[in-house]
């Protein structure tokens, strides 16, 4: 069996309620080991000889299933063999009724934890592999994104009333894309002012390692 076909056979017999997933390749033969660790690279992988660990996780916390299952593919192009197995997982309780798992719903509890009175945001998305980085690129267009240095994370900014930024709900739309695409990662707002007032101005301005933003 394939070693993708391995995962999906795995992904299968997994709890609905589970979040991550330890998993131990084991390649047929060692000198593939170096190979197999470098396509398996974006899920951070460890390496000992012929062995090779890496964790799967849903949501937030690590590479999304669906990165794996393309990181897998890529050792089946190259015909490289192996062995996957489930070394562990991880489950949500059964009590707790919702988890935030998508860039939107991360969104709008970051927004309801602001006073009532925000008028201003500095926010980031960060993504868990460099996989993801142009196609976000593009759906985050409307938010007018930039990259932080060579963080796999974009910033841009959020305007409730008037001023510089892409409106609250316009950021929605853009994180709702990334989801839709399966895109893994995180959304946080960095910085928040309430209640202000640009005269002549097209809003305020942040300083953050000696640059304005």
């Amino acid at each position: 069996m394939s070693v993708v076909g391995q995962w999906q056979v795995i992904q299968d017999g997994l709890s609905e309620r589970w979040t991550d997933a330890r998993l131990r390749l084991t390649v047929a033969d060692e000198g593939d080991g170096e190979r197999a660790a470098a396509l398996l690279g974006p899920a951070i992988p460890g390496r000992r000889g012929k062995v090779i660990s890496f964790h799967v996780a849903q949501g937030v916390g690590g590479p999304s299933p669906e990165l794996a299952g393309r990181l897998l593919e890529r050792l089946d192009r190259e015909k490289i063999d192996g062995t996957l197995e489930l070394v562990g997982t991880g489950e949500a309780p059964a009590a707790v009724a919702a988890v935030l798992r998508t860039f939107a719903e991360t969104w709008d509890a970051a927004l309801a934890a602001l006073p009532q009175d925000w008028s201003d945001l500095y926010a980031e998305v960060e993504l868990y592999s460099s996989d993801y980085l142009d196609r976000a690129a593009l759906l985050l267009a409307p938010a007018n994104p930039a990259r932080d240095g060579s963080r796999l994370a974009f910033r841009f900014r959020a305007a409730r009333r008037y001023g510089y930024g892409v409106s609250p709900e316009m950021a929605r739309r853009c994180l709702e894309r990334l989801d839709a695409e399966g895109t893994r990662g995180t959304v946080r707002i960095l910085r928040a002012l309430s209640d202000t007032l640009p005269v002549q101005t097209q809003g305020p301005v942040w300083y953050v390692g000696g640059k304005s933003f």
